[in-house]
């Protein structure tokens, strides 16, 4: 299984100077199987770049899953350009974790007077399925189970798993409250237990979290407690705050793996930054 993170930023894209390192895209994240078959996961910013690369390619067939319906993990699908070809089949996969089906989560993204383009008019043929709570292999060999997120109006986490290896991607999950639909620390711990890498929504500081509280995200040392507790190989935090600049996440990582070596753990600590292409 490989990844690949093409936007790690969250709630709104930022750029410049004091960004470079971790970017300032949002929420996509690209699964390959071992077959070479791709899994994209969200639509944020990051995958304007993700499709131009498969553009490049030649790569139209593939399936697409989404977390949830806020912006920052949709507002890139209009500017996704594989979706502008008739060559290209995407099968769009999901439950019942909004209001709305995944269709309209992504067709809401082309409205007018929004963008010009309506979803009606572009040339990709969907295939729209959906993905029971138990999981399923959705392409060769590469099994996903979902679980519920705690996050306002609701949301999906979920591991991948393959030959023995799995990734748990838990962006947009508040573990110090628990929202409709979300589930306990403890349900979290068993759901990623014995992964690989553990990818965990970390917008907040313990300092900033009291203030933000209910707004559906994590602190990093909430991350951590569930990564030592489910004892995973590796944490890269994720969803870093818009206005958290490279030197902050810096010292993020660095206290991070600090409480992890002082709790005898050998727990990798690190901040997911865009591009960053991972290996299973």
């Amino acid at each position: 299984m490989k990844l690949k993170f093409w936007g790690a930023r969250g709630s709104i894209p930022v750029s410049g100077a004091k960004y470079n390192k971790y970017g300032g895209s949002t929420t996509c994240v690209e699964v390959r199987s071992r077959k070479n078959e791709l899994v994209i996961i969200d639509a944020g910013t990051g995958i304007r770049l993700l499709g131009k690369e498969l553009v490049k390619n030649s790569y139209n067939s593939f399936t697409m899953l989404f977390t949830h319906s806020h912006w920052d993990h949709v507002l890139g699908f209009p500017f996704f350009a594989p979706i502008y070809n008739k060559k290209t089949r995407i099968n769009t996969m999901g439950c019942s974790f909004s209001s709305d089906p995944v269709r309209e989560i992504i067709a809401k993204t082309m409205q007018p007077p929004g963008f010009p383009v309506k979803f009606e008019e572009i040339s990709a043929k969907f295939q729209f399925s959906s993905l029971c709570s138990t999981g399923c292999e959705i392409v060769g060999g590469l099994h996903v189970v979902p679980v519920e997120l705690s996050h306002p109006n609701r949301g999906l986490g979920y591991k991948f798993s393959e030959s023995g290896k799995h990734f748990v991607f838990l962006t947009d999950n508040e573990l110090g409250f628990t929202h409709p639909g979300g589930l306990s620390f403890a349900d979290y711990a068993a759901f990623s237990s014995g992964a690989d890498l553990l990818v965990h929504d970390a917008d907040y500081t313990p300092g900033e979290y009291p203030r933000r509280m209910t707004w559906g995200h994590s602190t990093w040392e909430q991350a951590l407690n569930l990564a030592l507790e489910a004892g995973v190989g590796a944490l890269g935090l994720f969803h870093h705050d818009q206005d958290r600049f490279d030197a902050d996440v810096d010292r993020i990582v660095a206290e991070c793996s600090l409480r992890a070596r002082k709790a005898g753990s050998r727990l990798k600590c690190f901040a997911l930054r865009e591009g960053q292409e991972i290996k299973l």
